[in-house]
């Protein structure tokens, strides 16, 4: 399987948010990754369930939610209700990881986790039987267009030997500093996933950064 691209959101226009999903619909991206965050988790706050709902009634692709919030189990079919397909939840929000991850697929979503930059990916070795995906994140939480980090190449590399021991189909998926400088190598590293935010809306042409990115 090719890899998947997931452009990120929070980096658009969120005046004309209606021309955003529809570029996103008729372009080839994969899915459309959308950041939850609520101020306490993370420094920054997003946006809740009416833009989810609103983006769910127009989008032709799968919705791929981030939570960047505490306690996420309140909320989990909620989140189902406003037309979530893939959702995230932080390792390090989490009171009950593996109640969490059930409780998302039971509700017909796929289950994903992240990690910060400084979780060891080691943590989710009794995981990975509930996971469909694991989020990297490359940067710290919280903002878009920061630096991605070196360091993450080796965490990837080693989360992927991790999922082969397991015998698991989970993805994995990066977020953070992502784009065509460096999306080759960490698809060497093991990355199906890209989560990419500010190449993708500061391009003049975004579909066609799109279909660039889908080609490496």
């Amino acid at each position: 399987m090719s890899h998947q691209i997931a452009p990120s959101i929070l980096n658009s226009n969120f005046l004309r948010l209606h021309d955003v999903i529809t570029m996103l619909n008729n372009s080839e991206a994969d899915l459309i990754h959308l950041d939850i965050m609520d101020g306490v988790f993370v420094p920054n706050l997003s946006f809740g369930f009416p833009v989810i709902s609103q983006i769910n009634a127009i989008a032709e692709k799968p919705l791929d939610v981030h939570l960047m919030t505490v306690k996420p189990e309140r909320y989990l079919e909620r989140y189902k209700e406003a037309g979530a397909d893939i959702l995230t939840v932080h390792y390090e929000a989490c009171d009950d990881l593996e109640k969490t991850l059930k409780e998302i697929t039971a509700l017909g979503m796929k289950a994903s986790v992240s990690l910060k930059p400084a979780t060891s990916v080691e943590v989710l070795r009794p995981f990975l039987a509930y996971l469909d995906m694991v989020l990297i994140m490359t940067v710290e939480p919280g903002y878009g267009g920061q630096s991605f980090m070196e360091e993450s190449y080796e965490r990837i590399k080693t989360l992927r030997r991790m999922i082969s021991e397991a015998g698991s189909g989970t993805l994995i998926e990066v977020d953070g500093g992502v784009g065509s400088q460096n999306l080759v190598q960490l698809r060497e590293a093991g990355v199906d996933v890209f989560v990419i935010g500010t190449s993708i809306f500061r391009a003049e042409d975004p579909a066609a950064m799109i279909r660039e990115l889908k080609q490496m």
